[in-house]
């Protein structure tokens, strides 16, 4: 697995770190609420471990910004609270389990390996033509060559095969996939349509194209060039 462990306290994070390394897992690692939200939608994790308490925020405001933006990564929160209802509260903000601290490594290693096999099991690879969108693997595949995407670029991919055939409006693709409170340049989705036609390309797939329709938006068909 590739897991990002976000965490202010150095002692603990140098624990986990030796601790999932050893078992084979790639971690990186970040200890502020800022970096951990522009890290998670930067790179494709496949689990994150947050913190509730971090210096500049709330891990349970940065988790919920997370998915308002369409990231679906499995997240376990670590806290030293233990009151039910502020689990309730975590789960139902979109975290998928809950460990308080103090914890044993084992315990932790255990719940992410079962996250990930949740997530394995649930994931469906989406098809249009050529082109594959794998959740799993968080890539676009045709036949045997997988480019790996972006945690941004994945969920306006998702969005495009979600939606095959149909036009989607920037403003559309905006809310979907950088929230609906977004108000940065909106031709950002522009320049990350051009990532994905690129990495699409990449594959060598043929007949699965995302077009531009003039004034409306974009298109993802099978149709070919």
């Amino acid at each position: 697995m590739r897991i990002l462990l976000v965490e202010d306290e150095a002692r603990l994070v140098r624990q986990i770190v030796r601790g999932l390394r050893e078992e084979g897992h790639v971690v990186d690692s970040c200890d502020t609420a800022a970096d951990a939200e522009s890290q998670a939608l930067a790179l494709a994790y496949d689990v994150v471990v947050l913190d509730w308490m971090l210096p500049d925020g709330d891990g349970l405001a940065v988790l919920r910004r997370l998915r308002d933006r369409g990231l679906a990564t499995p997240t376990l929160m670590l806290t030293a609270r233990a009151d039910t209802a502020e689990k309730v509260q975590a789960l139902r903000t979109g975290a998928d389990d809950y460990l308080t601290k103090p914890f044993a490594f084992d315990e932790l290693l255990a719940r992410l390996e079962a996250l990930h096999r949740r997530a394995g099991a649930t994931a469906v690879r989406m098809t249009v033509a050529d082109a594959h969108l794998d959740p799993l693997r968080r890539s676009l595949v045709c036949g045997d060559k997988a480019v790996a995407l972006t945690a941004r670029e994945f969920a306006l991919a998702r969005e495009l095969f979600a939606h095959a055939g149909e036009v989607l409006t920037r403003s559309e693709l905006l809310a979907a996939v950088w929230g609906p409170q977004f108000d940065g340049e909106p031709n950002i989705a522009d320049v990350y349509i051009g990532y994905l036609r690129k990495k699409l390309a990449e594959t060598g797939a043929e007949r699965a194209v995302i077009r531009t329709v003039r004034g409306a938006g974009y298109r993802l068909d099978g149709s070919g060039p």
